[in-house]
């Protein structure tokens, strides 16, 4: 069930529920259209996860972008669960708790590769690549079959950290049988690919080397 995130840029948060379980995947907010005056964030509709709050067995983050985790601070003022991310997207969490006076004893800090057994869903982690390091796609491994969420991703052959993205593990989801695909389609319809991550330090190196004046020329001697 998406409640935020489907036809729009932002405040992505999807329900997977079996039987009487609830997961909840992501947690993000959106910035505001400009005809929406006073407005500083949308955050989703929360109201069905609160009315079954006692439900709700976990959150689980993809990766640390705001419109996946900013609005995970008001969520987990309404439901007590754990939450379960990689190193760095808990450490971009924890941030945000402390600012909203939220304790951080719920975060439990995974990595790609692990599975987590959550009620009666095991619930597994691939490595991704995206424009943030530590994303992951999740599975949903189901008695009546595995859902497959992607995460927002790129095919990244030259990511920054060095970790590539896991296509045998897709591979190994794709032969064993997928009951449904829920894959991020951003910028689909454009032609062509996206550009590595890697490429974009050297090019920014560049630009603020070559740049005159203030605050470029102590950048400029120090590269």
């Amino acid at each position: 069930i998406p409640l935020g995130g489907l036809g729009e840029i932002g405040k992505n948060m999807t329900i997977f529920q079996y039987e009487d379980e609830i997961i909840v995947l992501d947690s993000g907010l959106a910035f505001p259209s400009e005809d929406m005056l006073g407005v500083d964030i949308v955050i989703p509709d929360m109201s069905y996860i609160i009315e079954n709050k006692d439900r709700v067995k976990a959150v689980v983050i993809t990766h640390g972008h705001e419109d996946h985790i900013g609005s995970l601070a008001y969520l987990m003022k309404e439901i007590n669960c754990p939450v379960y991310a990689t190193n760095l997207v808990c450490g971009l969490i924890e941030g945000k708790f402390k600012e909203h006076k939220v304790s951080p004893k719920c975060l439990r800090t995974i990595a790609a590769g692990d599975e987590v057994q959550i009620g009666q869903v095991k619930v597994g982690f691939i490595q991704t690549n995206h424009s943030i390091p530590d994303s992951c796609a999740v599975y949903f491994d189901t008695p009546i079959g595995t859902v497959l969420h992607t995460g927002d991703f790129k095919i990244d052959q030259t990511p920054v950290d060095g970790r590539l993205m896991d296509m045998h593990k897709f591979a190994e989801l794709g032969n064993k049988g997928v009951l449904a695909l829920m894959s991020d389609s951003t910028n689909v319809e454009k032609p062509g690919t996206t550009g590595s991550e890697s490429s974009v330090g050297p090019a920014i190196k560049q630009a603020v080397g070559e740049a005159k004046g203030w605050p470029f020329d102590g950048y400029a001697q120090i590269c």
